[in-house]
């Protein structure tokens, strides 16, 4: 990682991929070129499961190479538009927009990385484990319904499982004051 003052701990990139509505799944087709696609996840310690149809782009990819990368973002934050009075203020201090352009053209993220490998869950247990554990973060009101959801579906449901090798969290964000808050400066909002 770059920018190591951005950088936070595994504790903060798992609440990333706990929190995220999807993650982007890439793999490698068969020319060796990426390929991603946004998926539903739902983590349980080091594991990532998902969903999938048995056939497709990528479940062949994976079949082929169980190496993949997934990227998971947070809370973004774009900046509001720079007023008059701003850069009339910019300006008058001596810095023009200059002075304003680190906060004002740049956007607030918290964003999560992991590299780790793929595999197809073929015991039936794990499979409803990682099918409920979807279903819990997806759609938690629909849970009364869950063991008929799983005679229904379980047998034409492919579950995939990803085991996180290297994971990585990064953010930037600003306090009240507009100061960046680094690494270890949590709890200055």
């Amino acid at each position: 990682m770059r920018r190591k003052d951005r950088e936070m701990d595994k504790d903060f990139a798992y609440s990333i991929i706990d929190k995220s509505e999807f993650g982007t799944l890439a793999t490698l087709n068969e020319y060796g070129t990426p390929y991603c696609v946004p998926i539903s996840t739902a983590r349980y310690g080091d594991k990532i499961y998902i969903h999938s149809a048995y056939q497709g782009r990528k479940i062949e990819n994976i079949k082929r190479n169980p190496n993949i990368s997934m990227s998971f973002v947070g809370d973004v934050k774009v900046p509001t538009p720079i007023t008059k009075e701003e850069y009339e203020k910019a300006v008058s201090e001596g810095g023009g927009i200059g002075k304003i352009v680190s906060k004002k053209f740049t956007t607030e993220f918290e964003s999560a990385v992991i590299f780790g490998t793929v595999e197809i869950v073929e015991d039936k247990n794990e499979k409803i484990l990682g099918l409920k554990l979807i279903s819990e973060k997806y759609v938690p009101e629909n849970m009364p319904y869950f063991e008929d959801a799983i005679e229904a579906s379980l047998n034409r449901t492919c579950v995939l499982r990803i085991d996180i090798k290297e994971i990585t969290g990064k953010r930037k964000k600003y306090n009240k004051e507009g100061i960046e808050m680094k690494w270890g400066r949590m709890d200055n909002i």
